[in-house]
């Protein structure tokens, strides 16, 4: 499976093409026995939706993928359903998972930015770049990414990692601290302050460890792994519920697998 992102269908399409349709921020899928299927068809018209917007995003195996929107309201076609993108994991095909994600990005931003934020004109697709212009006062707006850490602190004495509950988590989920980069800050610097704010702890030996796009809406995961230095854990109340080290052997409920989180902690297990 071989997706190529660009702006324009390409010549020589191959019909039929690739449809990620939501309704909110639910994409809609058609469910065989415990697999999910993006409709795959040679004309949109076929499954009967009235689209708010439909966009070509790039190619997968040589079949164009368009990515669009239905109002709130709309019902799904008989058989389909429209189902959140973290609950599709595992049933739908990992690469089109991402891809999905990445649709997912583009229309949310695409539905963000109907008009201009300097002169609040309509704005119009830009046919020379992945952006919005104003035909007015010709701002450019791309679509946004927002850039965030993810840190595996560890206790290299004890072979403990920290785990942490944030406020927004289930009652008894942990995972390893995050957080976004603030304006003029590199990602060193965020590691060290979003540790220092969120537990109290100070870290050293800061190295990165994997990226991962998240589209929740819009963050690009940047995963690290640090030494614990000195402090005693104090949460700020306000992010995290609480915070504790584990051991590989005396882990609490951790994140799924889709995660870098979940990949940060299995890195962990294994090498400790």
């Amino acid at each position: 499976m071989h997706f190529k992102y660009e702006m324009k269908p390409s010549l020589g399409e191959i019909s039929p093409f690739y449809y990620f349709i939501f309704r909110k921020n639910h994409l809609l899928v058609d469910l065989k026995k415990d697999e999910a299927v993006i409709p795959f068809l040679s004309d949109i018209a076929e499954i009967k939706l009235d689209l708010i917007q439909k966009r070509y995003f790039g190619l997968l195996d040589n079949h164009p993928c368009y990515f669009g929107d239905v109002s709130p309201d709309t019902e799904p076609p008989k058989g389909m359903t429209f189902l959140g993108l973290r609950s599709l994991y595992g049933t739908l095909e990992e690469e089109l998972l991402w891809i999905a994600g990445r649709a997912f990005q583009l229309m949310n931003w695409d539905r963000k930015n109907q008009f201009c934020g300097r002169c609040g004109s309509r704005t119009k697709v830009n046919p020379e770049e992945r952006a919005k212009i104003c035909p007015n006062c010709r701002l450019l707006n791309f679509p946004r990414i927002s850039p965030a850490i993810i840190v595996g602190v560890i206790n290299q004495n004890t072979k403990q990692i920290l785990l942490a509950n944030g406020t927004r988590f289930p009652s008894s989920l942990y995972s390893v601290l995050a957080g976004f980069v603030e304006p003029g800050e590199n990602l060193e610097e965020c590691v060290r302050r979003e540790i220092k704010e969120e537990v109290g702890l100070e870290v050293e030996n800061i190295v990165y460890f994997g990226s991962q796009s998240w589209p929740f809406p819009d963050s690009l995961m940047c995963g690290f792994l640090a030494d614990y230095t000195r402090g005693k854990i104090s949460v700020d109340k306000a992010e995290i519920k609480d915070a504790n080290w584990f051991t590989k052997d005396n882990l609490p409920p951790i994140p799924s697998k889709i995660s870098i989180a979940r990949k940060i902690i299995d890195w962990f297990v294994a090498n400790n």
